[in-house]
């Protein structure tokens, strides 16, 4: 069973996850910022994994704190559930357009964090959610999940689409990174002989 569960908490949030990577694309999401909850669903929809994700932050402050925690927490369960990485495809990538917005998401599960971030929204926010937090999602996510992940939005006007397009192929790009490739049995895909 590809599964996790993690409980991060700290003084300024409780954040609990469960994920299965082998699920149909369930999702429950309590973060307090509709928009984030939103985006999260096009993960778990898209990326056929099943999330339950419930976080409380000082959204009293602003969402930074819990918007980041919650990347590093669904990065902890992640490279929990993914395991060895034995036997999965490892490289993953999809292009999704949104009406005029086209993004491309490329994964490599590298062992090693890193993320490359090209999305230049038209706006400062969608509604409430300060679109910088997208970033610190992903940067929090890539960092504990010890992937490597290159984000370039092609083009857009709206910033909600930009944003959509983004968290869509994050996960299109994810569930067929960390799919099982059948021809490789439990052989690790690396040259190296461990990611």
């Amino acid at each position: 069973m590809r599964t996790a569960q993690i409980l991060r908490q700290t003084a300024e949030t409780r954040i609990e996850v469960e994920l299965d990577l082998d699920g149909t694309g369930r999702s429950d999401l309590h973060t307090g910022i509709g928009f984030f909850d939103h985006m999260l669903d096009q993960i778990a929809r898209h990326g056929a994994l099943d999330l339950k994700l419930h976080a409380a932050g000082d959204l009293h402050i602003d969402g930074h704190h819990t918007v980041e925690d919650v990347g590093i927490t669904v990065g902890q369960a992640l490279a929990k559930a993914v395991g060895d990485k034995a036997g999965i495809r490892r490289f993953g990538h999809a292009y999704v357009p949104l009406d005029e917005a086209l993004s491309r998401v490329v994964i490599d599960f590298s062992g090693r964090p890193g993320l490359i971030w090209q999305v230049p929204f038209t706006r400062s926010s969608i509604g409430t959610f300060d679109v910088e937090l997208a970033h610190e999602f992903f940067q929090g996510l890539v960092n504990h999940a010890f992937i490597t992940v290159h984000v370039d939005n092609l083009r857009g006007d709206n910033a909600h689409h930009q944003c959509e397009t983004v968290f869509k192929a994050f996960g299109r790009a994810l569930r067929q990174a960390a799919e099982p490739d059948p021809r490789l049995g439990r052989q690790i895909p690396s040259t190296k002989g461990s990611l």
